[in-house]
């Protein structure tokens, strides 16, 4: 089967390095287009000098997972499930992080892992997917891999969705679009009207997105906040940022519990 490309209504957004003064780096490439409904992109994090002070990398709330490995010792790599909280990461002084971010739903579908075994959690890729991180490993040691990347990832996942048994409801991804089309702000028990009991499809988002629709949506909703790219002076005016929650205090704190951060902070 071939699943829908969410990736033109939902674009999950990572904040940016700051206050790193040029000696780290993040970049963020696009996969091959038949990898597109499946692979958000690959990202690159690394430092351009050793660093004299500790650098925490902050990963924020994007209803994404993701696999992630330093170059500098690539047999060791990890995935990272739905997370409904932020993540902050303590990093070495040299580092030069690659990682694959997939869009909802498509890393259970591509290796049948239960999301719901990695929610707000990272795991060895080893004891989860013991090729994948085998095939990854291999890949990474390669002296061309940080240069040629994203050719080199196309080539491997392509391989992978052409042996993939694809095999998913349909109405979970209905689901999904009926919430990536409302932005997360909807009655989720009366709006996911998609021909399947409530509980079947709790069932479904389990084990494909890691958590239930309504926590799912919470993430989109934010997600949605963030990819506005408000500034603190438009979410005081403009009360649209607000829908979806009960007052401004809800608003604050479910967003800082998303990103470590108030919105006053994290947007200025």
């Amino acid at each position: 089967m071939q699943i829908p490309d969410f990736r033109q209504r939902f674009q999950p957004v990572q904040p940016t390095v700051k206050d790193a003064a040029g000696q780290v780096t993040y970049a963020e490439l696009l996969p091959n287009m038949r990898l597109a409904p499946y692979i958000y992109c690959y990202w690159q994090l690394q430092t351009l000098q050793p660093l004299t002070s500790p650098f925490s990398y902050r990963v924020v709330a994007d209803g994404c997972m993701d696999i992630f490995f330093d170059l500098h010792q690539p047999e060791h790599n990890y995935v990272m499930g739905f997370s409904t909280a932020y993540t902050e990461f303590p990093l070495p002084p040299v580092f030069h992080y690659a990682g694959i971010r997939f869009l909802p739903a498509a890393f259970p579908l591509l290796f049948n892992v239960n999301a719901a075994e990695l929610t707000n959690r990272f795991e060895h890729l080893a004891l989860v997917a013991p090729r994948l991180a085998q095939g990854l490993a291999r890949l990474a040691m390669q002296q061309s891999f940080a240069r040629e990347m994203p050719s080199v990832l196309n080539s491997f996942f392509l391989q992978v969705l052409s042996n993939a048994s694809l095999q998913a409801d349909s109405r979970l991804f209905n689901a999904i679009n009926i919430i990536l089309d409302a932005k997360g702000t909807l009655a989720v028990e009366s709006a996911l009207d998609t021909g399947i009991s409530p509980r079947q499809l709790r069932r479904l988002f389990s084990f494909y997105i890691g958590d239930t629709p309504k926590t799912f949506s919470k993430v989109v909703r934010f997600q949605h906040i963030l990819h506005a790219k408000p500034s603190v002076e438009s979410l005081k005016k403009n009360k649209l940022f607000y829908d979806g929650y009960y007052d401004q205090a809800h608003f604050i704190k479910e967003f800082k519990t998303m990103y470590g951060l108030t919105p006053t902070i994290a947007l200025r």
